[in-house]
């Protein structure tokens, strides 16, 4: 969720609940070590929410870290009934291989508003989402059901869904389902004595594993269970906050079975940043804090899940729904701020920011060399990054010769990384593009220059 959103804590008693269904499946899980890639689910804000959009969301990655959002960063299904719109949609891959996603319905950033429901939709591979429903999960009034996440219970054979609800106390209920068509009714599954939210789960090694914040003082935590069973959690981490502010955690389990990440939402000091832990042993109270250098979330990105998927389902995700017409450049050196234009003006700023389409780049051959690049505006259509007097500015191309050598650079290996990239100019062939005082221009650089100018001048193509 957002910085506006509050728990409105209700004491409320429960009139009913949903009844469980008697059916029973076979389990088959896919095996971790088939997974080559990773899928993410989200939806999209932006600080003045320009960028909002409350349908389902999909990015996927090569290395779990570095994200390229899918169909153009648009929905691949958006809810038609409720509040018509999610927020916080979890993915589960299912015992029988297949996915279902469930989220929380609610459409914007009025927290007053509360549903007794849950989005709910099934997948086979990700490539199309079907049966499309909402299950009611309590019959409380006023209610809140947010932030769901999933987990497979063993031991009832059964699926639990938990989520944030606000009945005696900012707590987490749990309904049971093995359908998720019906549902047992809930209960009280997380109540610490203080107010949490956003829960998150995972069972390893026949230990469940609950991440969450403390809406107290504003941390996130891990508890754990040796059963998975409604209060039988203990607290074992210390708090984790990055930012101003932080929730939507998300735990993930590493597909080379090396550890563990953490992914916390940011909402201030600006809203719609992630930040991100490692730990090579979930059980230990251990997490590192990552550099924003080695990761990049999807653009306008908001609480969502990551999950492993196989080589053909990548394949597959890629090909149904297609990857960024459109680039962003990312700085080495202030891995926080990308490449942007503003005012006619090329510059370095924070990521997020707003208007969010002037960090959005088509790169396109080369406008006097189809072997280099050029950098055309997404919401400036026509105008391109060129550099005069050295200063680089966003400009329209007048078709003229000088205009588009100037506006023409090489992709090179990058100064500083040469897993990133470095691009020199076309018609100045010893300057390369580079920041400085976070304004962009070209200057002269090579691989002996001093190592800020080599990491000014390097960059990260990302989407």
């Amino acid at each position: 969720m957002t910085l506006t959103r509050r728990a409105f804590t209700l004491g409320m008693v429960a009139t009913g609940a949903a009844t469980a269904t008697g059916l029973t499946l076979t389990p088959r899980s896919a095996s971790a070590a088939t997974y080559t890639a990773y899928v993410k689910t989200y939806f999209t804000e932006s600080p003045n929410q320009s960028g909002a959009d409350y349908g389902l969301h999909l990015a996927v990655s090569r290395d779990g870290l570095n994200w390229t959002p899918l169909n153009q960063n648009r929905p691949v299904a958006t809810p038609t009934a409720g509040e018509l719109g999610l927020r916080d949609p979890f993915l589960l891959r299912k015992q029988d291989g297949t996915f279902v996603v469930v989220a929380t319905d609610l459409r914007g950033t009025d927290f007053a508003r509360t549903s007794q429901y849950l989005h709910v939709y099934d997948s086979t591979n990700l490539t199309s989402f079907t049966g499309y429903r909402r299950v009611r999960m309590h019959t409380y009034s006023n209610v809140h059901t947010w932030a769901p996440t999933v987990f497979w219970d063993a031991a009832r054979g059964q699926y639990a869904i938990v989520y944030s609800a606000n009945t005696t106390a900012d707590l987490f209920l749990v309904n049971y389902t093995t359908d998720f068509r019906t549902v047992s009714g809930p209960q009280t599954y997380f109540s610490p004595g203080f107010p949490v939210l956003d829960p998150d789960i995972q069972v390893h090694n026949g230990v469940t594993y609950l991440y969450y914040k403390n809406l107290a003082d504003g941390y996130l935590y891990g508890a754990r269970s040796n059963t998975g069973a409604p209060n039988s959690f203990t607290t074992y981490t210390s708090g984790l906050r990055q930012g101003n502010a932080i929730e939507g955690v998300h735990l993930v389990r590493r597909n080379d079975g090396a550890g563990w990440w953490l992914w916390g939402d940011s909402f201030s000091p600006v809203n719609n940043d992630f930040y991100l832990w490692s730990s090579g042993n979930i059980g230990s109270n251990s997490w590192s804090v990552l550099n924003q250098r080695d990761y990049t979330p999807p653009l306008n990105s908001k609480h969502g899940s990551v999950v492993g998927v196989t080589e053909a389902e990548y394949s597959a995700l890629i090909s149904r729904w297609g990857t960024p017409n459109w680039v962003r450049l990312k700085s080495s050196n202030f891995p926080d701020h990308v490449v942007r234009h503003q005012n006619n003006v090329g510059r370095l700023d924070p990521y997020p920011l707003e208007p969010y389409q002037d960090q959005m780049w088509r790169m396109v051959p080369g406008l006097a060399d189809s072997a280099g690049v050029s950098f055309e505006a997404v919401n400036r259509s026509g105008s391109f990054l060129r550099h005069s007097g050295y200063a680089v500015r966003l400009d329209p191309d007048d078709g003229s010769a000088a205009f588009r050598a100037d506006a023409t650079f090489h992709r090179t290996a990058g100064l500083a990384d040469a897993s990133w990239t470095s691009f020199r100019s076309h018609n100045f062939p010893d300057r390369y593009l580079r920041h400085s005082g976070y304004l962009l221009r070209i200057d002269p650089l090579s691989t002996s220059s001093g190592l800020t100018d080599r990491q000014d001048a390097t960059f990260r193509v990302t989407s």
